[in-house]
């Protein structure tokens, strides 16, 4: 399966009686039924370590793209109609800002490893807390509570994995404790997040700007709000996509398939 397809559903498990396997690109794994491929004797695999560091680096991308409003300069700097800079053009400062991250997974992580190369103070909100010593390497604090996360934090990191916990995790209540001054930053899945609630906030500047690389749907239908407005930066699923990782994926994905038909363990088997 390449960007979710095909679906795996139960028309196409009984076209396919024979099929023993399925590998799926990247670590999500909310667009798959594992009870209907168990029921079918299917085994399941994924790729989920690989893509970690490319995805880690795109949010990093994100804030400092978002902070720094770079999509904005390059229009001014390139328009037909630029006479000059305005001089109070002004971005905000990453270096020293707090930087508050739900989700410290391998990603997650992987994040905090970069802002604190930035000199962000990090603040961390996961269902178990990390090692001491993990905290320590990257000067991260944990919050039990999102709530004290999402107050002190002039960016807020989204790196959760989807599930019927996390679906519409953040929205209304979670966008209006964060600062006026703050920015939303999703490499997760479009929907952690209350997209209409995501829109009002932004449009009456409840929150400062966003920085999407995931949306629901994807692509956003060509009218949506969320394309109009100008603190906002959207980019196209495209946290795994470099040369290096997309090529390592699709070799995992073909060792599984070979491990699944040889009657083998299967690498990055999903249970």
């Amino acid at each position: 399966m390449w960007y979710h397809k095909p679906p795996i559903n139960e028309e196409l498990l009984q076209s396919l009686p024979n099929l023993k396997v399925v590998a799926s690109s990247g670590v999500g794994i909310d667009h798959l039924d594992l009870k209907l491929l168990s029921s079918y004797g299917v085994k399941l695999s994924n790729t989920p370590f690989i893509v970690s560091t490319d995805t880690a680096d795109m949010g990093m991308a994100l804030l400092l793209a978002s902070s720094r409003r770079l999509v904005e300069g390059h229009e001014m700097a390139v328009s037909p109609d630029t006479e000059y800079f305005p001089a109070d053009w002004l971005g905000v400062e990453v270096s020293g800002a707090t930087l508050g991250i739900l989700g410290m997974g391998t990603i997650g992580y992987k994040v905090a490893e970069r802002a604190k190369a930035f000199e962000m103070k990090i603040l961390y909100h996961n269902r178990n807390q990390r090692k001491k010593e993990e905290e320590s390497a990257v000067g991260a604090i944990y919050c039990k509570k999102i709530d004290d996360l999402l107050q002190q934090s002039d960016f807020v990191l989204l790196a959760v994995t989807l599930t019927p916990q996390t679906h519409k995790l953040f929205g209304k209540r979670e966008l209006e404790l964060m600062k006026p001054t703050a920015t939303l930053i999703n490499i997760s899945r479009g929907l952690v997040v209350d997209q209409d609630a995501l829109v009002e906030a932004l449009q009456n500047k409840v929150i400062r700007a966003a920085a999407l690389d995931v949306t629901y749907p994807e692509p956003l239908p060509r009218d949506h709000p969320l394309l109009k407005l100008k603190n906002v930066i959207i980019t196209p699923h495209i946290g795994s996509a470099t040369k290096k990782t997309r090529w390592v994926m699709m070799e995992e994905m073909a060792e599984s398939i070979e491990a699944g038909l040889a009657g083998l363990p299967i690498p990055h088997e999903v249970l």
